[in-house]
């Protein structure tokens, strides 16, 4: 039975090579992706082979420990994690525990990362490539290691079935992942600055992890290289007993899971209050306003479509603290107020077949766009006007608060304008409804490009005034720019968004039915 799942395992990755030909070359370019990091990591550790022995051992450990803690935690976020001998897949089949436990956890070495992680834990012996022992306490290390993050791997996942066979789980967990990813570049750097304040009590952490469970494993190449004998049989015995503890909380979880596998239907729920639409006016810009809203507060695609508004804080006060000047913080309010306007471009898109219910209801177009800008600009105006404020208390340049106040407000209404016209003409390809909100969906690439840049170069050119006075006071140094600003931009971005929701709102009334067509064609 063994046997069989780990050529079943096998069988299963030599399928995803025979998909279409542009995904057997996204496999292929992954492959070759892998393949250079782990030859940079295996070099790596050769080169530490003639580095000193307490560096060396320092580096090994802590990057295992590392390994360990990522093969524990990445199940956790990573939604679309290898599910292809998931434990509840064999609750109609009547195979040994202790078999189905074994076959799952060499199976968990047949893919890239099980494989990428085997080989860099042998890489290990290069390391310590000193003496007989060490290379020996290596290569019996990286083994203990390697299973050691597959099987908690393995336990985590079992673990959290219930949580994985949730949509919402997903949705939150794939915005999770996202965040790191904006934030790498400060992450990265504070790292670096962190190893280098930090050099001295890194041999001591290191020598502390390597009696957990986290660095046992791959510390004994170390130890008997040291001569350290006795200390490495009992890092030997850490990492095994590790081992046995976790194979036996899987075997609990997972007969748990063969007997009541996760229940991903749905439940009934009681009618309640009406919520928003008992809060918003009774009429049909007010209900599409808050029918909006709801998608605002409930859909993971808008949150991450705009993900990157909160981290925009983030990204700019750690650039101006490598500068040594925040001045680019101050145009944090205009860019969120660029940002969130274009949101509702896609606004019918993310709609999908749900649409039909505003042409069987026969809404007016004028009252879709109202109330969709409107559910945009309930959340986007707190934000922008607290991102415009708030950075010139770390700057102080307050008198630079009316005319960017003004850029902001004419940015957000004018854009919230465009973005109600474009979206009553063309359809963008965004994800489908339950799916990640990262996930590339098919579609017009060309065209969504296409309209996209054209529609942010003309919100540009209607921003020409409020950008004007800005170049004013910049060049000139006239505060009373700023001030004048400040009426042209709300007042001129109201008449744009007025302008825009009428002309939007025609539009939509003309061609309803050909957009519920162009959104049917993109499920």
């Amino acid at each position: 039975m063994v046997a069989h799942l780990l050529s079943l395992k096998w069988r299963l990755l030599l399928n995803g090579f025979k998909r279409s030909p542009l995904q057997l070359i996204g496999i292929g370019l992954g492959l070759l992706y892998a393949l250079g990091m782990l030859s940079l990591v295996i070099g790596g550790l050769v080169a530490l082979r003639w580095a000193d022995a307490g560096v060396a051992q320092t580096v090994v450990v802590l990057g295992g420990a590392a390994t360990v803690l990522g093969w524990a935690i990445i199940p956790l976020v990573a939604s679309a994690a290898d599910m292809t001998l998931d434990p509840s897949r064999f609750t109609g089949f009547a195979v040994p525990p202790r078999q189905l436990l074994a076959g799952l956890a060499l199976s968990g070495f047949i893919g890239v990362p099980g494989i990428a992680t085997l080989l860099a834990a042998l890489g290990t012996a290069g390391t310590w490539w000193r003496s007989v022992p060490a290379v020996a306490g290596a290569l019996l290390g990286g083994l203990l290691g390697a299973l050691t993050c597959v099987v908690l791997s393995k336990v985590v996942t079992t673990a959290t079935a219930g949580l994985a066979s949730s949509r919402r789980f997903k949705d939150v967990s794939s915005i999770v992942v996202f965040i790191p990813l904006m934030l790498m570049g400060p992450i990265m750097v504070g790292i670096i600055d962190g190893v280098r304040g930090s050099a001295d009590y890194l041999p001591v952490l290191a020598r502390t992890v390597a009696w957990t469970p986290l660095g046992a494993a791959w510390s004994l190449g170390g130890s008997l290289d040291a001569g350290d004998y006795a200390g490495a049989g009992l890092k030997a015995l850490i990492a095994a007993g590790t081992i046995a503890v976790l194979l036996w909380c899987w075997h609990l979880l997972l007969q748990r899971a063969l007997v009541t596998p996760p229940y991903s239907g749905g439940s009934s729920k009681r009618g309640g209050k009406p919520g928003l639409f008992g809060v918003l006016p009774a009429t049909p810009a007010g209900a599409v306003a808050a029918r909006a809203l709801i998608y605002w507060l409930k859909d993971p695609r808008y949150a991450g479509s705009l993900v990157v508004v909160p981290l925009l804080p983030v990204i700019f006060f750690f650039a101006g603290s490598q500068e040594g000047s925040y001045g680019t913080l101050m145009i944090l309010g205009p860019l969120t107020a660029f940002i969130m306007a274009w949101a509702i471009c896609a606004d019918v898109s993310y709609d999908n077949t749900a649409f039909a219910l505003h042409l069987a209801a026969g809404v007016r177009g004028i009252d879709d766009r109202l109330g969709r800008a409107l559910a945009c600009l309930a959340i986007s105006l707190p934000v922008v006007v607290v991102f415009t404020v708030g950075p010139l208390f770390v700057t102080g340049s307050w008198e630079w608060l009316p005319n960017l106040l003004g850029l902001s407000l004419g940015t957000l209404f004018t854009g919230l304008g465009l973005s109600s016209v474009l979206s009553a003409r063309y359809n963008i390809a965004v994800p489908l409804p339950g799916d990640s909100p990262f996930k590339k969906p098919p579609g017009n690439v060309a065209q969504t490009l296409a309209v996209q840049a054209i529609g942010m170069g003309v919100l540009t050119v209607l921003l020409i005034p409020e950008l004007a006075f800005v170049a004013v006071q910049l060049f000139a140094g006239s505060p009373e720019a700023g001030w004048i600003n400040l009426v042209v931009g709300p007042v001129l971005g109201t008449v744009l968004f007025v302008a825009g929701v009428r002309l939007g709102g025609k539009w939509l009334d003309a061609r309803g039915p050909e957009m519920f067509a162009q959104l049917s064609v993109n499920r």
